[in-house]
């Protein structure tokens, strides 16, 4: 039996806004972000917006932007 340990479904939030950068691209090739009540952020793959969402403390988003910046993950992306 698979369990989900940090995720639901993206029909489990209504309401929420979601947000991707204005650098994604037409073909929908992007992660969107949503802020939930309780300061939490839901992190979803926009081409499946009904699909599953991984939800993140402020803490790990906040380590992620700034790895992010520092261009720490820079390798993972073709030049």
């Amino acid at each position: 039996m698979h369990h989900a340990y940090n995720g639901m479904a993206a029909t489990d939030l209504p309401g929420v806004a979601w947000q991707k950068s204005r650098h994604s691209n037409s073909q929908g090739s992007c992660v969107e972000f949503a802020r939930l009540p309780g300061g939490n952020v839901a992190v979803r793959n926009s081409r499946y917006p009904d699909g599953p969402v991984l939800v993140y403390t402020p803490a790990e988003i906040e380590a992620m932007l700034l790895g992010v910046k520092d261009g720490e993950f820079d390798h993972l992306v073709g030049d």
